[in-house]
């Protein structure tokens, strides 16, 4: 009886992994529309190195060369737009991200995370609105009035594009 269960489960687990119900960390994949990297049209900037890129997101720099402030806008958690810059651009998993920022609030060097956006409107909205903003979204919805980046001298669709 034990193993007519064990074998009914084995089959229904089957049976889910074939229908792509579940996966385990084989079946993920970095395969996905670009990333665009935005900013407002008035940002001088054109370009950023990954390591510039780097320091944006993780706070580290909070000026553009103009001096006014910059301003990083991130998606919700959950959004793989937001998975695609964790993992390439700043390495960390989100819990690790968290308490990225929770250390550095607590040792005083923010004063707040990023903004939260649960939009590309919202996205278009906080960019435009804001000279010193930088956020991102699939390089095909870009809103109107927003700059995208080359990252690493290169734009979204070019091959070796980096966010993907």
């Amino acid at each position: 009886m034990r193993g007519l269960t064990n074998l009914r489960i084995c089959a229904i687990l089957a049976l889910l992994a074939a229908l792509g119900l579940i996966s385990g960390p084989a079946a993920q994949t970095t395969e996905g529309p670009d990333i665009a990297i935005v900013v407002n049209s008035e940002n001088s900037v054109t370009n950023l190195s990954m390591p510039e890129l780097r320091r944006i997101f993780r706070g580290e720099r909070q000026y553009w060369s103009s001096n006014s402030p910059v301003v990083l806008l991130m998606d919700a958690p959950g959004a793989r737009e937001r998975g695609v810059i964790l993992r390439t651009v700043l390495q960390m998993s989100e819990d690790e991200y968290t308490q990225y920022w929770v250390a550095k609030i607590m040792r005083a060097e923010a004063s707040f995370p990023p903004t939260a956006v649960f939009s590309y409107s919202m996205v278009g909205e906080g960019i435009r609105g804001n000279r010193g903003a930088i956020g991102y979204v699939i390089a095909s919805g870009v809103p109107a009035g927003l700059k995208v980046l080359q990252v690493d001298g290169i734009l979204p669709g070019k091959p070796g594009y980096p966010l993907r």
